[in-house]
Protein backbone atom coordinates (compact mmCIF):
# COMPACT_ATOMS: atom_id res chain seq x y z
CA UNK A 1 0.00 0.00 0.00
CA UNK A 2 1.20 3.50 -0.80
CA UNK A 3 1.61 6.44 1.80
CA UNK A 4 -1.24 8.62 1.27
CA UNK A 5 -0.13 12.41 1.34
CA UNK A 6 -2.45 14.85 1.51
CA UNK A 7 -0.94 18.84 -0.24
CA UNK A 8 -2.87 21.34 1.48
CA UNK A 9 -2.43 24.82 0.79
CA UNK A 10 -2.22 25.38 -2.69
CA UNK A 11 -4.49 26.83 -5.28
CA UNK A 12 -4.66 23.60 -7.60
CA UNK A 13 -3.69 21.62 -10.17
CA UNK A 14 -3.02 22.07 -13.18
CA UNK A 15 -0.82 24.53 -11.55
CA UNK A 16 -1.12 28.14 -12.84
CA UNK A 17 -0.90 30.52 -10.02
CA UNK A 18 2.57 30.63 -7.99
CA UNK A 19 5.17 28.67 -6.05
CA UNK A 20 3.28 26.47 -4.28
CA UNK A 21 1.08 24.77 -7.14
CA UNK A 22 4.12 24.54 -9.27
CA UNK A 23 5.96 22.74 -5.85
CA UNK A 24 2.99 20.71 -5.83
CA UNK A 25 2.84 19.66 -9.48
CA UNK A 26 6.63 18.84 -9.80
CA UNK A 27 6.28 16.58 -6.01
CA UNK A 28 3.28 14.87 -7.75
CA UNK A 29 4.93 14.47 -11.23
CA UNK A 30 8.19 12.69 -9.51
CA UNK A 31 6.81 10.89 -6.57
CA UNK A 32 3.24 9.46 -7.52
CA UNK A 33 4.82 6.23 -8.53
CA UNK A 34 5.56 5.96 -4.39
CA UNK A 35 3.25 8.03 -2.93
CA UNK A 36 -1.18 8.44 -2.87
CA UNK A 37 -1.33 12.07 -3.39
CA UNK A 38 -4.50 14.25 -2.77
CA UNK A 39 -4.26 17.53 -3.55
CA UNK A 40 -6.95 20.19 -2.40
CA UNK A 41 -7.88 22.82 -4.79
CA UNK A 42 -9.97 25.89 -5.41
CA UNK A 43 -13.11 25.37 -6.98
CA UNK A 44 -12.82 29.50 -7.19
CA UNK A 45 -10.46 29.45 -9.45
CA UNK A 46 -11.26 26.62 -11.70
CA UNK A 47 -14.62 26.57 -13.64
CA UNK A 48 -16.59 23.27 -13.77
CA UNK A 49 -15.32 22.37 -17.10
CA UNK A 50 -11.76 22.82 -15.68
CA UNK A 51 -12.53 20.69 -12.52
CA UNK A 52 -10.25 17.24 -13.44
CA UNK A 53 -10.80 14.65 -10.86
CA UNK A 54 -6.70 13.36 -11.05
CA UNK A 55 -4.53 15.11 -12.23
CA UNK A 56 -0.96 12.79 -13.34
CA UNK A 57 -1.72 9.84 -10.36
CA UNK A 58 -3.37 12.23 -8.17
CA UNK A 59 -6.50 13.21 -6.78
CA UNK A 60 -7.85 16.29 -6.83
CA UNK A 61 -10.60 17.39 -4.00
CA UNK A 62 -12.24 21.06 -4.66
CA UNK A 63 -13.00 23.42 -1.54
CA UNK A 64 -15.86 26.16 -2.50
CA UNK A 65 -13.81 28.71 -0.99
CA UNK A 66 -10.58 31.51 -1.92
CA UNK A 67 -7.03 29.98 -1.02
CA UNK A 68 -5.45 33.35 -0.35
CA UNK A 69 -6.40 35.99 1.48
CA UNK A 70 -8.51 35.86 4.60
CA UNK A 71 -10.29 32.93 3.71
CA UNK A 72 -7.22 30.54 2.99
CA UNK A 73 -8.00 30.14 7.04
CA UNK A 74 -11.21 28.51 6.49
CA UNK A 75 -10.16 27.07 3.06
CA UNK A 76 -7.14 25.30 4.75
CA UNK A 77 -9.19 24.39 8.32
CA UNK A 78 -11.83 22.30 5.71
CA UNK A 79 -9.04 20.46 3.75
CA UNK A 80 -7.36 19.36 7.10
CA UNK A 81 -10.50 18.15 8.48
CA UNK A 82 -11.46 16.46 5.37
CA UNK A 83 -7.69 14.92 4.72
CA UNK A 84 -8.23 13.57 8.55
CA UNK A 85 -10.33 11.35 6.85
CA UNK A 86 -8.26 9.45 4.10
CA UNK A 87 -4.58 10.34 4.61
CA UNK A 88 -1.64 9.38 6.89
CA UNK A 89 0.32 12.44 6.10
CA UNK A 90 -0.62 15.94 5.45
CA UNK A 91 1.91 17.89 3.98
CA UNK A 92 0.47 21.40 4.61
CA UNK A 93 2.20 24.76 2.69
CA UNK A 94 1.27 27.75 4.47
CA UNK A 95 0.36 28.34 8.35
CA UNK A 96 -3.13 29.76 7.62
CA UNK A 97 -4.94 26.68 9.06
CA UNK A 98 -2.53 26.05 11.81
CA UNK A 99 -4.56 26.31 14.74
CA UNK A 100 -6.02 22.70 14.01
CA UNK A 101 -2.78 21.46 14.50
CA UNK A 102 -3.13 21.06 18.31
CA UNK A 103 -6.24 19.15 17.55
CA UNK A 104 -4.53 16.65 15.24
CA UNK A 105 -1.56 15.90 17.10
CA UNK A 106 -3.99 15.22 20.56
CA UNK A 107 -6.92 13.09 18.18
CA UNK A 108 -5.15 11.81 15.96
CA UNK A 109 -2.11 9.38 14.46
CA UNK A 110 -1.53 11.68 11.58
CA UNK A 111 1.68 12.92 10.86
CA UNK A 112 1.47 16.90 10.07
CA UNK A 113 4.72 18.22 7.89
CA UNK A 114 4.22 22.00 7.35
CA UNK A 115 6.24 24.62 5.16
CA UNK A 116 5.74 27.97 6.86
CA UNK A 117 6.28 29.93 3.66
CA UNK A 118 8.83 32.17 4.77
CA UNK A 119 8.29 34.69 7.70
CA UNK A 120 4.72 35.67 6.72
CA UNK A 121 3.28 37.55 9.20
CA UNK A 122 6.22 40.68 8.79
CA UNK A 123 4.59 40.94 4.81
CA UNK A 124 2.90 44.50 4.91
CA UNK A 125 0.10 43.51 2.77
CA UNK A 126 -1.82 42.29 6.02
CA UNK A 127 -3.67 44.87 8.37
CA UNK A 128 -2.35 44.59 12.17
CA UNK A 129 -4.84 41.51 12.99
CA UNK A 130 -3.98 39.50 10.10
CA UNK A 131 -0.20 39.40 11.26
CA UNK A 132 -1.19 38.97 15.04
CA UNK A 133 -2.90 35.66 13.51
CA UNK A 134 0.46 34.56 11.33
CA UNK A 135 2.52 35.24 14.26
CA UNK A 136 0.25 32.93 16.30
CA UNK A 137 -0.28 30.31 13.67
CA UNK A 138 3.37 30.34 12.67
CA UNK A 139 3.93 29.48 16.66
CA UNK A 140 1.43 26.52 16.57
CA UNK A 141 2.94 25.13 13.02
CA UNK A 142 6.12 24.78 14.24
CA UNK A 143 5.14 23.43 17.75
CA UNK A 144 2.83 20.99 16.54
CA UNK A 145 3.98 19.90 13.10
CA UNK A 146 6.43 16.85 13.32
CA UNK A 147 8.57 18.49 10.86
CA UNK A 148 8.44 22.11 9.92
CA UNK A 149 9.97 23.12 6.61
CA UNK A 150 12.33 25.95 5.91
CA UNK A 151 12.68 27.18 2.21
CA UNK A 152 15.61 29.17 3.05
CA UNK A 153 19.01 29.23 5.40
CA UNK A 154 17.63 32.78 6.80
CA UNK A 155 13.92 31.36 7.31
CA UNK A 156 15.84 28.37 9.07
CA UNK A 157 17.66 30.78 11.01
CA UNK A 158 14.69 32.72 12.29
CA UNK A 159 12.77 29.38 13.13
CA UNK A 160 15.94 28.23 15.15
CA UNK A 161 16.55 31.36 16.69
CA UNK A 162 12.18 31.97 18.08
CA UNK A 163 11.26 28.29 18.34
CA UNK A 164 14.67 26.88 19.56
CA UNK A 165 14.07 23.78 17.22
CA UNK A 166 15.77 22.32 13.58
CA UNK A 167 13.43 23.18 10.54
CA UNK A 168 14.11 21.10 7.49
CA UNK A 169 15.77 23.40 4.43
CA UNK A 170 14.03 22.66 0.85
CA UNK A 171 14.67 24.80 -1.74
CA UNK A 172 12.36 25.50 -4.86
CA UNK A 173 13.25 24.22 -8.35
CA UNK A 174 13.99 26.40 -11.39
CA UNK A 175 13.95 23.66 -14.32
CA UNK A 176 11.03 23.38 -15.41
CA UNK A 177 11.97 26.83 -17.48
CA UNK A 178 13.06 26.70 -20.70
CA UNK A 179 16.54 28.24 -21.93
CA UNK A 180 17.19 29.33 -25.18
CA UNK A 181 13.45 30.25 -26.70
CA UNK A 182 13.95 32.41 -29.70
CA UNK A 183 10.73 35.04 -30.19
CA UNK A 184 8.53 34.23 -33.10
CA UNK A 185 7.30 36.92 -35.17
CA UNK A 186 3.63 36.75 -33.09
CA UNK A 187 5.88 37.28 -30.06
CA UNK A 188 7.78 40.32 -31.34
CA UNK A 189 4.03 41.74 -33.19
CA UNK A 190 2.97 41.40 -29.26
CA UNK A 191 5.55 42.38 -27.22
CA UNK A 192 7.74 44.94 -28.97
CA UNK A 193 10.30 45.11 -26.18
CA UNK A 194 11.78 42.01 -27.30
CA UNK A 195 13.43 43.70 -30.33
CA UNK A 196 15.59 45.66 -27.78
CA UNK A 197 17.37 45.65 -24.70
CA UNK A 198 15.50 45.45 -21.46
CA UNK A 199 15.30 44.70 -17.62
CA UNK A 200 12.42 42.30 -16.36
CA UNK A 201 10.85 41.51 -13.28
CA UNK A 202 7.67 38.99 -12.45
CA UNK A 203 5.93 39.91 -9.03
CA UNK A 204 2.87 40.02 -7.19
CA UNK A 205 2.35 43.85 -6.94
CA UNK A 206 2.72 44.28 -3.55
CA UNK A 207 4.42 47.01 -1.12
CA UNK A 208 6.96 44.58 0.26
CA UNK A 209 8.34 44.50 -3.20
CA UNK A 210 9.43 47.31 -3.21
CA UNK A 211 7.66 47.96 -7.13
CA UNK A 212 7.03 51.38 -6.51
CA UNK A 213 10.98 52.04 -6.11
CA UNK A 214 12.05 50.38 -9.17
CA UNK A 215 9.12 52.02 -10.95
CA UNK A 216 10.63 55.12 -9.92
CA UNK A 217 13.91 54.63 -10.66
CA UNK A 218 13.70 53.82 -14.24
CA UNK A 219 10.81 56.51 -14.75
CA UNK A 220 13.84 58.67 -14.24
CA UNK A 221 16.30 56.48 -16.46
CA UNK A 222 14.48 56.19 -20.03
CA UNK A 223 16.99 55.09 -21.74
CA UNK A 224 16.47 51.79 -20.01
CA UNK A 225 13.37 49.62 -20.82
CA UNK A 226 11.76 48.13 -17.76
CA UNK A 227 9.40 44.94 -18.05
CA UNK A 228 7.47 44.01 -14.91
CA UNK A 229 4.70 41.21 -14.98
CA UNK A 230 1.90 41.39 -11.66
CA UNK A 231 -1.10 41.58 -11.07
CA UNK A 232 -2.14 45.08 -11.34
CA UNK A 233 -5.44 44.83 -10.90
CA UNK A 234 -5.58 43.01 -7.57
CA UNK A 235 -4.97 45.70 -5.07
CA UNK A 236 -5.49 50.03 -5.02
CA UNK A 237 -2.23 49.63 -5.02
CA UNK A 238 -1.41 48.03 -7.61
CA UNK A 239 -3.91 50.24 -9.88
CA UNK A 240 -2.22 53.68 -9.00
CA UNK A 241 0.85 52.30 -9.90
CA UNK A 242 0.01 51.29 -13.38
CA UNK A 243 -2.33 54.53 -13.51
CA UNK A 244 1.07 56.43 -12.35
CA UNK A 245 3.62 54.48 -14.61
CA UNK A 246 2.23 53.00 -17.52
CA UNK A 247 2.26 56.80 -19.41
CA UNK A 248 6.46 56.33 -19.60
CA UNK A 249 7.47 54.95 -23.09
CA UNK A 250 10.04 52.83 -21.44
CA UNK A 251 7.91 50.98 -18.75
CA UNK A 252 5.81 48.34 -20.24
CA UNK A 253 3.20 46.98 -17.34
CA UNK A 254 1.42 43.62 -17.67
CA UNK A 255 -0.88 41.59 -16.30
CA UNK A 256 -0.22 37.74 -15.06
CA UNK A 257 0.52 35.46 -17.97
CA UNK A 258 0.03 31.61 -16.81
CA UNK A 259 1.58 30.34 -20.13
CA UNK A 260 5.09 29.31 -19.27
CA UNK A 261 6.37 29.25 -22.67
CA UNK A 262 5.25 33.38 -22.77
CA UNK A 263 6.63 33.61 -19.68
CA UNK A 264 10.00 31.86 -20.95
CA UNK A 265 10.00 34.31 -23.89
CA UNK A 266 9.71 37.65 -21.85
CA UNK A 267 12.59 36.36 -19.23
CA UNK A 268 14.25 34.26 -21.32
CA UNK A 269 15.30 37.01 -23.62
CA UNK A 270 15.87 39.98 -21.22
CA UNK A 271 19.04 41.86 -20.31
CA UNK A 272 18.71 41.76 -16.08
CA UNK A 273 16.20 40.57 -13.97
CA UNK A 274 15.40 42.89 -10.88
CA UNK A 275 14.58 41.43 -8.01
CA UNK A 276 13.14 43.48 -5.25
CA UNK A 277 11.37 41.04 -2.73
CA UNK A 278 11.96 42.06 0.61
CA UNK A 279 9.91 39.50 2.95
CA UNK A 280 9.67 35.84 2.42
CA UNK A 281 12.24 32.77 1.58
CA UNK A 282 12.97 31.69 -1.47
CA UNK A 283 11.25 33.37 -4.26
CA UNK A 284 10.63 30.82 -7.08
CA UNK A 285 10.45 34.04 -9.78
CA UNK A 286 14.34 34.71 -8.06
CA UNK A 287 15.48 30.76 -8.58
CA UNK A 288 13.81 30.55 -12.54
CA UNK A 289 15.70 34.01 -13.09
CA UNK A 290 18.74 32.54 -11.96
CA UNK A 291 17.98 29.14 -13.87
CA UNK A 292 17.59 30.88 -16.88
CA UNK A 293 21.50 32.93 -16.60
CA UNK A 294 20.25 36.37 -15.83
CA UNK A 295 22.44 38.70 -13.77
CA UNK A 296 20.08 39.38 -11.12
CA UNK A 297 19.82 42.79 -9.52
CA UNK A 298 18.38 42.03 -6.23
CA UNK A 299 17.18 43.84 -2.79
CA UNK A 300 19.61 42.68 -0.61
CA UNK A 301 17.93 41.32 2.60
CA UNK A 302 19.30 38.14 4.01
CA UNK A 303 16.74 35.69 2.27
CA UNK A 304 17.21 37.12 -1.29
CA UNK A 305 21.44 37.10 -0.25
CA UNK A 306 21.33 33.79 0.93
CA UNK A 307 19.15 32.45 -2.49
CA UNK A 308 21.66 34.16 -4.55
CA UNK A 309 25.33 32.75 -2.30
CA UNK A 310 25.78 36.57 -1.47
CA UNK A 311 26.73 36.48 -5.41
CA UNK A 312 24.04 38.98 -6.96
CA UNK A 313 23.89 42.25 -7.34
CA UNK A 314 22.13 44.00 -4.69
CA UNK A 315 20.52 47.36 -3.83
CA UNK A 316 18.77 48.67 -0.39
CA UNK A 317 17.21 52.58 -1.91
CA UNK A 318 16.51 54.03 -5.33
CA UNK A 319 19.86 55.80 -5.05
CA UNK A 320 21.69 52.18 -5.00
CA UNK A 321 19.38 51.02 -7.47
CA UNK A 322 19.81 53.87 -9.76
CA UNK A 323 23.69 53.79 -9.37
CA UNK A 324 23.69 50.16 -10.04
CA UNK A 325 22.07 50.47 -13.24
CA UNK A 326 23.88 53.26 -14.47
CA UNK A 327 27.57 52.07 -13.57
CA UNK A 328 27.19 48.62 -14.48
CA UNK A 329 29.86 47.60 -17.47
CA UNK A 330 28.56 44.37 -19.86
CA UNK A 331 31.70 42.55 -18.20
CA UNK A 332 29.95 42.69 -14.41
CA UNK A 333 26.96 41.71 -15.69
CA UNK A 334 28.21 38.39 -17.22
CA UNK A 335 29.95 37.18 -14.58
CA UNK A 336 27.04 37.52 -12.67
CA UNK A 337 24.84 35.81 -15.14
CA UNK A 338 27.19 32.92 -15.00
CA UNK A 339 27.52 32.42 -11.58
CA UNK A 340 23.67 33.13 -11.09
CA UNK A 341 23.36 29.87 -13.86
CA UNK A 342 26.19 27.69 -11.88
CA UNK A 343 24.11 27.97 -8.21
CA UNK A 344 20.80 27.38 -10.03
CA UNK A 345 21.70 24.43 -11.85
CA UNK A 346 23.84 23.14 -8.27
CA UNK A 347 21.19 23.85 -5.86
CA UNK A 348 17.57 24.74 -8.05
CA UNK A 349 16.45 21.21 -9.32
CA UNK A 350 13.22 19.68 -8.98
CA UNK A 351 14.25 16.00 -9.00
CA UNK A 352 16.76 16.83 -5.96
CA UNK A 353 13.43 18.98 -3.86
CA UNK A 354 10.99 15.46 -4.92
CA UNK A 355 13.73 13.47 -3.38
CA UNK A 356 14.02 15.56 -0.01
CA UNK A 357 10.57 15.93 0.21
CA UNK A 358 10.10 11.93 -0.21
CA UNK A 359 12.90 11.80 2.64
CA UNK A 360 11.11 13.66 4.99
CA UNK A 361 7.99 12.12 4.16
CA UNK A 362 9.28 8.67 5.45
CA UNK A 363 10.68 9.89 8.52
CA UNK A 364 7.83 11.64 9.83
CA UNK A 365 6.60 8.06 10.73
CA UNK A 366 9.47 8.09 13.41
CA UNK A 367 9.53 11.38 14.48
CA UNK A 368 8.02 11.57 17.95
CA UNK A 369 9.97 15.16 19.46
CA UNK A 370 12.00 17.70 17.10
CA UNK A 371 15.84 18.07 17.81
CA UNK A 372 16.62 21.28 20.23
CA UNK A 373 19.07 23.54 18.84
CA UNK A 374 20.90 23.07 22.38
CA UNK A 375 22.96 19.50 23.10
CA UNK A 376 21.59 18.37 26.30
CA UNK A 377 24.88 18.43 27.68
CA UNK A 378 25.09 22.36 27.57
CA UNK A 379 22.50 22.16 30.13
CA UNK A 380 24.11 20.94 32.46
CA UNK A 381 25.85 22.77 35.55
CA UNK A 382 29.12 24.74 34.96
CA UNK A 383 31.24 23.06 37.38
CA UNK A 384 30.26 19.91 35.61
CA UNK A 385 31.29 20.99 32.54
CA UNK A 386 34.14 22.57 33.77
CA UNK A 387 35.18 19.11 35.30
CA UNK A 388 34.85 17.45 31.79
CA UNK A 389 36.68 20.71 29.72
CA UNK A 390 33.46 21.77 28.19
CA UNK A 391 32.30 24.69 30.00
CA UNK A 392 32.39 26.34 26.25
CA UNK A 393 29.22 24.75 25.71
CA UNK A 394 27.72 27.16 28.31
CA UNK A 395 28.41 29.99 25.79
CA UNK A 396 25.94 28.49 22.96
CA UNK A 397 22.59 30.11 24.86
CA UNK A 398 24.66 33.58 24.75
CA UNK A 399 25.45 33.11 20.98
CA UNK A 400 22.20 32.88 20.12
CA UNK A 401 20.73 35.57 22.31
CA UNK A 402 23.23 37.78 20.95
CA UNK A 403 22.82 36.57 17.22
CA UNK A 404 19.04 37.21 17.67
CA UNK A 405 19.78 40.95 18.80
CA UNK A 406 22.14 41.34 15.08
Amino acid sequence: MKTKVAIIGTVGLPARYGGFETLTAHLVEELSDAYDFTVYCSSKKYSREERKQSWKGSKLKYIPLEANGIQSILYDSWSILHALRCSDVLLILGVAGAWLLPFVRLFTNKKIIISIDGIEWKRDKWPLAAKLYLWWAENLAVKYSHIDISDNESIQDYTSLRYKTISRVIEYGADHTKLNISPSDQDFATYPFLSKPYAVKVCRVEPENNVSTILKVFSENPEQHLVIVGNWDNSPYGKNLKQKFSVFENISLLDPIYDQHTLDVIRGNASLYIHGHSAGGTNPSLVEAMFLGLPIISYGVSYNRTTTGDQALYFSNEEELKNLLQNLTLNELRNCALKMKKIANNKYVWKTVAEKYSRIIQESFSVTKKNSVYPEISKLDQEVLAKYHVNHLQNIQLFNNAKSRI
